[in-house]
């Protein structure tokens, strides 16, 4: 796998988080945030990816059951993964405007050094223009690495 000097720099702060926490029982690897409109789309591909790659994956899709408190669980799920990752799509771009769930979630996120964002049809630009706190973080971006090689890098990244 070969890594971009951002990435490296981006990357290895997690990694010792990552590390840091490996004692810790029953976290997931990974806590994926999305947009709503992305759960059926690039979120599912990348959670499907992952979970081949043997990453356990937090992913509201299948670990929110019908009639439980959605926050709460988002609360659970952020408390009990090792990184967060952020799917910032444009999608996720009108989420976080409208100060919906995602928002929630990535105010959680970004008072760690726990996140990695996730760059998918749009760029750090758009980003920033909407997040710049966010958007200040480099990451990984789909424009420069296929879908496969990005759920590569973050298998990786997670691995004990």
């Amino acid at each position: 796998m070969v890594y971009t000097p951002a990435e490296i720099r981006t990357l290895t702060p997690v990694r010792k988080n990552v590390e840091k926490r490996a004692s810790k029982p029953d976290l997931r690897d990974v806590f994926l945030c999305h947009a709503w409109d992305d759960r059926k789309g690039i979120a599912k591909e990348l959670h499907d990816l992952l979970e081949a790659k043997g990453v356990s994956v937090w992913f509201s899709e299948k670990d929110v059951l019908l009639g439980s408190n959605l926050m709460r669980e988002i609360d659970k799920g952020l408390a009990k993964s090792r990184i967060g990752i952020v799917m910032v799509t444009p999608s996720f771009l009108k989420r976080i405007a409208g100060e919906g769930v995602a928002d929630k979630e990535l105010s959680a996120l970004l008072s760690t050094d726990l996140l990695v964002p996730i760059v998918h049809d749009t760029t750090y630009e758009d980003l920033r223009d909407v997040s710049p706190l966010l958007g200040s973080r480099s990451g990984l971006d789909t424009a420069e690495d296929p879908i496969g090689n990005v759920a590569s890098k973050l298998a990786e990244l997670v691995a004990l």
